[in-house]
């Protein structure tokens, strides 16, 4: 089951170990506007719904407990950076818990849209995701933030620890193979 907003903001605001350094209204605008990109982000590093979900709720629980003064100028890159970190946080140590066996394996190879989102995009749009994962996992990463997160290459370069110049070189190169992937 995804996150939903509202879902979110009823347990961050229920939880008694939580106390909020944002307000709830900004907290909850920013569950609003940002879960389900944060989710699909996490979901392209994470490969599996159980810890991108668990990755974009700590997120927003961190973000309930950050001094609203650091976060609110530049909210979407810190968000992301966050997801970022607990996602992968969260294959680390998945990876050193349990070995793998073939349901795991399974669920790792099964990287295909789920049917919700075959039934949100037409079928072009499928086949340029599928492009996407054709590329380079740092390309790939730079193409969800820009695309899928709306950052911007300052934005994505904060999140990444990458440079500016480079998140453009990236993003152009990946732009630059995926267009010779569909006139082909």
């Amino acid at each position: 089951m995804k996150p939903t907003n509202k879902r979110l903001t009823e347990r961050f605001m229920s939880d008694e170990n939580i106390q909020p350094s944002l307000d709830g209204h900004l907290l909850q605008q920013a569950a609003e506007a940002y879960s389900t990109t944060l989710f699909r982000y996490a979901l392209s590093l994470a490969h599996r719904e159980d810890l991108a979900r668990d990755a974009v709720q700590e997120t927003f629980l961190r973000l309930a407990k950050a001094d609203q003064a650091k976060v609110s100028h530049h909210l979407a890159p810190w968000l992301f950076r966050v997801c970022r970190t607990r996602a992968l946080d969260l294959l680390r140590k998945e990876a050193r818990m349990s070995p793998a066996d073939d349901a795991t394996l399974a669920r790792a190879a099964d990287v295909a849209p789920s049917p919700a989102s075959r039934a949100e995009v037409s079928d072009s749009a499928a086949q340029a995701l599928r492009m996407v994962e054709t590329l380079p996992e740092n390309q790939r990463e730079i193409v969800r933030l820009k695309f899928q997160g709306g950052l911007s290459y300052k934005e994505i370069a904060e999140v990444t620890e990458l440079s500016v110049t480079n998140v453009g070189f990236l993003l152009h190169t990946a732009i630059k193979s995926l267009r010779a992937a569909m006139v082909e």
